[in-house]
């Protein structure tokens, strides 16, 4: 399991929001490009970002900041957040990003989401934020009837480099991810699947490493909030993939 710490955006600055609430926003930093360096420093080969306007806008908001972070980091780079066309997606790669990650288009717009699967085949992720067993979209501002499961199936035949899965309920919260949901997930489809949401501290990291089918686990408010040390965290993952 890959350790992919986060970095979400919100005018420029790195912040942090309760269960995606605009009105509950902690800013944890105004220079993304330097935290990005730090999650490099600490041995991550992977950083999760979001723009979080885009994920509202549907377009992309957080650009400068963005290619700031691509420019200062040699690992990959995932973004989400606002990418819901062809276009879109090509303009995330130019600005240096290794995968787009699409969210809101896969409920609403399958057409699409196919043919930037097709375009990109191998760099695109699906995230799929769920709240009480149904997806979300809109910058979780809209619930749709569809389930996460039925969402991942149905793309599963395009091979998506990855599927995010988020539990709306825990992100920020750090109350401990849902490590029962989304092993589930997992083991439904041959995607690989990363958690989200809920780290709290250290013995979650373990907890996650030790649960069977999950690629990896997206770890944001807990590392700015001091509970979890990216480069133990990144230690203690690789010393469980060793045979």
């Amino acid at each position: 399991m890959i350790i992919i710490p986060a970095i979400d955006l919100h005018k420029g600055q790195v912040v942090r929001l309760r269960k995606g609430r605009f009105d509950e926003v902690t800013v944890y930093g105004t220079d993304p490009a330097a935290v990005a360096r730090s999650f490099q420093d600490a041995g991550a080969e992977r950083i999760h970002v979001v723009d979080l306007d885009g994920s509202v806008e549907g377009r992309g908001m957080n650009v400068q900041a963005i290619s700031s972070i691509c420019a200062e980091v040699g690992v990959e780079v995932e973004l989400g957040g606002g990418i819901r066309t062809v276009q879109a997606a090509r303009a995330a790669f130019d600005l240096g990003v290794t995968y787009a990650i699409l969210g809101t288009v896969t409920a609403r717009d399958p057409a699409t989401t196919v043919a930037i699967l097709k375009q990109f085949p191998g760099r695109v992720g699906i995230g799929i934020d769920a709240l009480d067993g149904r997806v979300a979209v809109g910058g979780w501002k809209e619930l749709t009837t569809r389930t996460a499961s039925e969402l991942a199936r149905q793309y599963e035949p395009f091979h998506p480099a990855f599927i995010v899965y988020t539990d709306i309920s825990r992100d920020g919260m750090l109350t401990g991810p849902n490590i029962e949901a989304t092993a589930a997930l997992a083991r439904e489809v041959t995607t690989p699947v990363v958690a989200s949401g809920g780290v709290g501290g250290m013995e979650d990291i373990r907890a996650l490493l030790e649960a069977d089918g999950i690629f990896g686990a997206i770890v944001g408010k807990a590392v700015y909030e001091g509970r979890v040390d990216v480069a133990e965290a990144v230690r203690l993952s690789r010393q469980a993939a060793r045979p």
